[in-house]
């Protein structure tokens, strides 16, 4: 039997889903429709931890940890009803926002089902791209976490 060649994942594999209950306990999470760019960050911050014992070898020490996403969205709106989509709403209502409110419950994870997952807290910078007569009506969106990003079970896994 042969071994089946690897193939390389691609970048839209990402699903971005929100958390749209009021207690935002991940008991109503819904789909953010319309990404065409989605770029997850997790940086360390190292601080060099360097000593006279270490004989002349830098040591670093990792002292803290942030996480961002990058998305940027086609806005979906009902032009029957003249109504956005409730999702890129609350992400909009979220960012022109304070206090809890300006908070929003997410989760990402690989949409085929393999093991990277991620859930957390995130503010949001909410920054619609413009453009010509042609042009789609797309959002550029930074989601800034506050707090821990989690590894999670991925909700698709088979």
């Amino acid at each position: 039997m042969s071994t089946p060649t690897p193939i390389t994942a691609l970048a839209r594999r990402w699903r971005l889903e929100i958390d749209m209950s009021s207690a935002k306990d991940g008991s109503d999470w819904q789909l953010v429709p319309g990404i065409t760019s989605f770029t997850p960050a997790a940086e360390p911050n190292i601080e060099d931890s360097s000593s006279y014992d270490s004989e002349g070898w830098a040591e670093n020490t990792k002292t803290g940890q942030s996480w961002e996403l990058g998305v940027t969205i086609n806005r979906k709106v009902n032009d029957q009803t003249k109504v956005y989509h409730p999702t890129h709403e609350a992400i909009r209502l979220a960012a022109f926002s304070s206090g809890s409110a300006s908070e929003i419950h997410v989760r990402y994870f690989d949409r085929n089902g393999l093991p990277e997952a991620y859930e957390g807290t995130a503010l949001v910078t909410w920054a619609p791209s413009g453009g010509e007569y042609t042009a789609l009506d797309q959002v550029e969106l930074t989601l800034t976490g506050t707090g821990p990003l989690q590894l999670i079970t991925n909700p698709v896994a088979a």
